[in-house]
């Protein structure tokens, strides 16, 4: 029977560091804190939490070392959740848990595709979170470890704490007593809930560019938006899509960790899923769509510039004429030596260039 407090026993080969329990908290920048993980001993920050759950209620937190003694106890599964975990604490886990070598290799490396391997009675998962700095789209992962009797959790790069989904699990332990399947699908669906705040911001990045451009204020600058709004879209839709291939096998298949009565969860991750992809899907036709009215608008406004060279270039050609024709030096040119000649020349040049850019000023193009 476990006690509500943490179990305590030693193994030589578990170093002082890991904790009994830590509470679980995100930090604001995963960057700096990936790079303090980067050791071969076992950091306390790795750990999140690890608690034990009989018939859906906690039933005390435990240390790494008393895992697979736990494991053997009956209606008994632990949800254990990592940071940036290293090779030293996946082998202790490994150990633990009985996990293949290579899911153990892909969440070590991490930067994976969205996935779900098989192996034996565990399966591996892996899904990319998504998340708005400014107007740049972060992404990380999220790894999971899912047998009958666990769900081990690693997180990679920027990913939003499971605290909170945590505390929501154990106020329903009704559900919980489904067993660790019911705790991936809370975890999967916070995952994807946080997908449609960065849809949102996209689309207000993408109003702003449409806004501009409806506005004939065509420039570099609206066009670079564009490209990396589309670069964005892209990212996040090679993270989304393969969720609904991950949800429907987990729907059919792996009755041993998902039970039949707990399928119908990830049915809807995938409808959630669905939507998101179809609106990522519109924006990216409404994307192309713009950066074709963009193209269109800058070929018309490079047209009205040729039209008003073109324009002026006709007027200019009148006295170009003139002049030149009487810059001839023939010896006899009769009217050359009239009184009026002069004020005559200038006046017909003066009266056709204005004549002329009458009828362009009245057709447009000046």
């Amino acid at each position: 029977m476990i006690n509500s407090a943490p179990i305590q026993r030693q193994k030589q080969e578990l170093p002082s560091v890991i904790p009994i329990r830590m509470p679980e908290v995100i930090d604001k920048n995963p960057t700096m804190q990936r790079e303090s993980f980067l050791t071969d001993t076992i950091d306390s920050r790795m750990i999140m939490k690890c608690v034990a759950y009989q018939n859906g209620v906690s039933i005390g937190d435990v240390t790494i070392e008393d895992i697979s003694e736990v494991l053997k106890q009956e209606q008994t599964f632990l949800w254990l959740g990592l940071r940036e975990a290293n090779s030293e604490l996946l082998a202790k886990i490994q150990q633990e848990f009985g996990l293949h070598d290579l899911a153990i290799e892909d969440a070590c490396a991490a930067h994976q595709r969205p996935k779900i391997e098989e192996y034996g009675e565990s399966l591996f998962i892996v899904l990319h979170t998504a998340h708005l700095a400014g107007d740049r789209v972060e992404f990380g992962e999220t790894h999971f470890f899912l047998g009958p009797r666990f769900l081990v959790t690693v997180r990679h790069g920027y990913s939003s704490s499971h605290s909170n989904v945590r505390k929501r699990c154990e106020s329903m332990p009704q559900k919980l007593a489904k067993g660790p399947g019911f705790a991936l699908y809370s975890i999967m669906d916070f995952i994807v809930d946080n997908y449609v705040p960065v849809i949102d911001g996209l689309q207000v990045r993408f109003d702003v560019l449409e806004s501009a451009i409806l506005q004939h204020r065509p420039s570099r600058q609206t066009m670079e938006g564009l490209y990396e709004l589309k670069r964005d879209l892209l990212l996040l839709e090679s993270a989304i899509s393969p969720v609904i291939s991950i949800c429907k096998e987990l729907m059919r298949f792996h009755k041993e960790a998902i039970p039949k009565e707990g399928r119908v969860y990830f049915r809807d991750i995938a409808d959630h899923i669905k939507r998101i992809d179809q609106s990522i899907h519109g924006m990216r036709e409404m994307l192309v769509a713009a950066m074709q009215v963009h193209l269109t608008f800058e070929t018309v406004r490079q047209n009205e510039v040729v039209k008003r060279l073109a324009g002026w270039g006709a007027i200019l050609a009148i006295p170009t004429m003139i002049f030149s024709w009487y810059g001839m030096n023939f010896r006899h040119m009769p009217e050359l030596d009239w009184e009026y000649s002069y004020p005559a020349v200038v006046g017909g040049v003066a009266l056709c260039s204005l004549l002329l850019y009458w009828r362009l000023k009245r057709v447009g193009w000046l």
